[in-house]
């Protein structure tokens, strides 16, 4: 939307006829509409006896399991589209590589809190086993 909206304020600056400024807000608002339904289509997660697993995407289909043993630390956050629509992502953040964390979006905020402490406890029981 916002992209739109600046490419009307682009195209009225340049005295286009604002029908096109309409076009382009309508364009850029249903490309974003598609790219949400397509990148989230496929997002399953599921809290295992001894790891979280994940599966998400469309086109690539990427499956992650996280053993509780590399679990580091749990946070929930709320950006402001999140907390304008109510939701919260919780974000899972794992000993071994950079980028080796994974978020789980759109959860309900008690949800994400729930899942937190879960998640905690789990990873705490599972301190003295060995990982995957």
């Amino acid at each position: 939307m916002i992209l739109g909206l600046i490419a009307s304020a682009i195209l009225a600056a340049l005295d286009v006829d604002p029908v096109f400024g309409t076009i382009a807000v309508g364009l850029f608002l249903f490309l974003g509409v598609v790219w949400v339904m397509l990148r989230y289509r496929v997002w399953v997660y599921q809290i295992r006896d001894d790891s979280v697993y994940l599966e998400r995407g469309v086109v690539t289909n990427v499956r992650t399991i996280v053993p509780y043993v590399r679990v580091q630390h749990v946070d929930t956050s709320r950006g402001p589209v999140e907390r304008a629509l109510g939701l919260s992502t919780l974000v899972v953040y794992t000993a071994g590589s950079r980028g080796a964390d994974v978020s789980i979006p759109g959860l309900k905020p008690e949800e994400a809190r729930d899942l937190q402490q879960r998640l905690k406890k789990l990873a705490i029981e599972a301190e003295g086993d060995d990982a995957l």
